[in-house]
């Protein structure tokens, strides 16, 4: 019987772009974080051999060019499976949006095979395999809130903020990621002045990062005592959230400087989301999604309201952790198999 999962969308709470490898990537630092938006990835398999993939939105391939295809191909050989494997994506989510949607389509079809044989790939293969095919992947086999290093395959779970509301806006703008990159290795000389070398940016992003993961340990838990042991009294207690602390450091995304001044409108969308109460607004990724964290929903479906005025395209949603993330895969599966049945 067919096996369904969602696939979950990321954002990016802040990315910093360091110098270029010598296996011609950039060394990178950013905070992934999982959000409730979707896609639905099903997975079939049955006598025979090969690959077929479909989907019925445009611009996604259905050839081995395919980030699903390269990743279940992979499995299968990982796997020893030799069986006729059916992939259709059901696409919810923008094409080149930054939310890391062919990456998200990929583990998806990756965890719906391994059921779908009733055979796993040990977790240290799975990432493995999941960064030889891209530098996202490996961020959706874990969920939540995520600190990526090295070209941002390289993934480290980090604690769990409380959920916050996401309004999404998705643009109807192409951004080419190579070609950011390649905007960004040619800003003038002059600009670059402006900004610390790549290797001191790198060392601030950690700095505040680590910053904020040790506010966290300091706040108190559900018994009134922090998680360091000290007294909520003595800790300070605040409410905000570790997504608020990190934003309050300072960080943001590097794309925005090469991306901003070529799509004005995208500037502007962020501009509305701050300036509607986000305690946090940014670019995802590359682009061209922009998003903005709000403490309430009334205040995120206001900012919605205004934009769709503005006739952009918009979602509200909110941010997934780790448990649910992981609870609503299979979920998925549960619903779709309970489908099959009633009908």
């Amino acid at each position: 019987m067919p096996t369904t999962v969602r696939s979950f969308a990321k954002i990016n709470i802040g990315l910093c772009i360091g110098t270029r490898r010598g296996d011609g990537f950039h060394e990178l630092r950013t905070v992934y974080q999982t959000i409730d938006l979707h896609d639905r990835v099903t997975v079939a398999v049955s006598e025979g051999e090969g690959i077929e993939l479909r989907c019925a939105a445009p611009g996604v391939p259905c050839d081995q060019t395919n980030t699903c295809w390269r990743l279940t191909e992979r499995a299968m050989t990982q796997l020893g499976v030799k069986r006729h494997v059916r992939i259709n994506i059901e696409k919810r989510l923008p094409i080149r949006g930054g939310l890391g949607g062919a990456s998200s389509n990929a583990v998806a079809a990756l965890l719906a095979l391994e059921r779908e044989v009733r055979r796993e790939i040990p977790v240290s293969d799975r990432l493995r395999l999941a960064a030889e095919v891209g530098s996202d992947l490996p961020l959706f086999l874990i969920g939540g809130t995520v600190l990526g290093v090295g070209r941002g395959e390289e993934v480290y779970p980090l604690p769990e903020p409380p959920s916050s509301f996401c309004v999404l806006a998705t643009p109807r703008v192409a951004v080419s990621t190579p070609q950011a990159f390649a905007d960004w290795d040619n800003l003038p000389a002059a600009t670059k002045l402006t900004v610390p070398a790549p290797s001191d940016r790198i060392n601030l992003f950690s700095s505040a990062v680590f910053l904020g993961l040790q506010d966290l340990c300091s706040r108190p838990n559900e018994a009134g005592r922090s998680t360091s042991g000290v007294p909520a009294s003595e800790g300070g207690g605040r409410a905000e959230t570790l997504l608020l602390d990190l934003v309050r450091t300072g960080i943001a995304n590097d794309f925005e400087s090469v991306v901003f001044p070529q799509h004005p409108e995208l500037a502007q969308v962020k501009s509305v989301l701050a300036g509607e109460g986000a305690f946090h607004a940014s670019l995802s990724g590359s682009g061209s999604a922009v998003y903005g964290l709000f403490a309430s929903r009334e205040t995120a479906e206001k900012a919605a309201v205004k934009l769709r005025a503005q006739s952009v395209p918009v979602h509200v949603t909110r941010t997934v952790g780790r448990k649910e993330y992981w609870q609503q895969l299979l979920v998925a599966e549960t619903d779709n198999r309970q489908l099959a049945t009633d009908h």
